[in-house]
């Protein structure tokens, strides 16, 4: 499903908080703040993730100028369950809260509802985001943190990051969503939980796909159609598929992933990063000052998420994904 947004909702500011271990991202001069522990300084790892959401959005509040008071809803979602730690943010900010649950879809799935109440006349600034922290998301998913498993190359490292921007009226000179798509649910049959990147690119590649179509549009007229963690091996995986679909070969250099550079060419993360917080802290930082320096006139962001829990992988279920999909344009 493709919505087209006429009024064009702006983004006008973000905020980005991470932890320790992602000063080693190659987007670290893009984050707002980088914390010396990873719980921020709180009793629990899940604390620590509230603090990073919270953070967060103190740092756009900062930079609008403005006060809890002045924010219509906030929007967003972690990969906890029940999603406490945003809950236990949102309780802090005290405004109207929609949680959501799209994985590590997240991150766009939260901006898209927010332009959504933008163009009915029914917010003027939303704050929408999504964030992760390692040792929650490990614990909860595969192998207690000090279990010290073994993991295969196509694992991919989840990283510790709240990335969160503020959407409000269309305003001249800045980012806006032009258009989005929200994607189906895509299962290839996928089980392995430590190979999210090939499960997720079939998704990717059907919302893009839907997207292109729906806008009439091409590879070409984007500067950079990025996904949020497909990690190295999925974002192969996505390019072979477009390849294979008729692109052309000198057009697939526009296929980019924030998972698979998010820590550069270290060994030590194997096939990337990954979680909710990861492409949050992307867009929200990194794509925002592209836009802002004038490099970049239209991407397309993709987020994918893999729709499972440890109940449905203890069961044998398979692992569904989907993937959400916003145009951004500027000006």
């Amino acid at each position: 499903m493709v919505i087209v947004f006429k009024s064009k909702p702006s983004i006008l500011s973000s905020g980005v908080v991470v932890g320790p271990l992602e000063k080693r991202s190659v987007f670290q001069t893009y984050f707002d703040k980088i914390s010396t522990d990873e719980r921020l300084q709180e009793a629990s790892n899940e604390k620590g993730n509230a603090m990073l959401i919270s953070e967060a959005c103190q740092t756009i509040l900062k930079k609008s100028n403005l006060n809890n008071l002045d924010i219509n809803y906030l929007l967003g979602g972690d990969l906890v369950n029940q999603m406490t730690p945003t809950n236990f943010a949102a309780r802090e900010l005290a405004v109207s809260f929609i949680g959501l649950f799209s994985a590590c879809a997240t991150s766009v799935s939260s901006i898209v509802i927010a332009s959504l109440l933008t163009e009915l006349g029914a917010s003027d600034f939303s704050i929408a985001g999504a964030s992760s922290q390692h040792n929650s998301v490990e614990r909860q998913f595969r192998y207690p943190v000090d279990y010290g498993g073994q993991k295969p190359a196509t694992a991919q490292w989840t990283v510790t990051a709240a990335g969160f921007v503020l959407v409000g009226k269309h305003q001249p000179k800045l980012p806006y969503v032009e258009a989005a798509t929200i994607g189906k649910v895509i299962d290839y049959g996928a089980t392995d939980p430590f190979h999210m990147g090939g499960a997720m690119a079939p998704a990717a590649f059907d919302t893009i796909q839907a997207h292109l179509k729906k806008r009439s549009q091409t590879v070409q007229d984007y500067d950079v159609i990025m996904t949020g963690d497909l990690g190295k091996i999925g974002l192969k995986i996505l390019i072979a598929m477009f390849a294979q679909s008729g692109v052309k070969k000198e057009d697939l250099s526009r296929f980019r992933d924030a998972g698979a550079e998010f820590y550069g060419e270290d060994t030590a993360f194997l096939a990337g990063a990954s979680g909710a917080g990861c492409s949050a802290a992307v867009y929200s930082g990194y794509m925002m000052e592209q836009f802002k320096s004038g490099r970049y006139k239209r991407v397309l962001l993709v987020a994918t998420g893999a729709l499972l829990s440890p109940l449905s992988f203890q069961q044998g279920e398979s692992i569904p994904c989907t993937a959400h999909a916003i145009e951004i344009g500027m000006g």
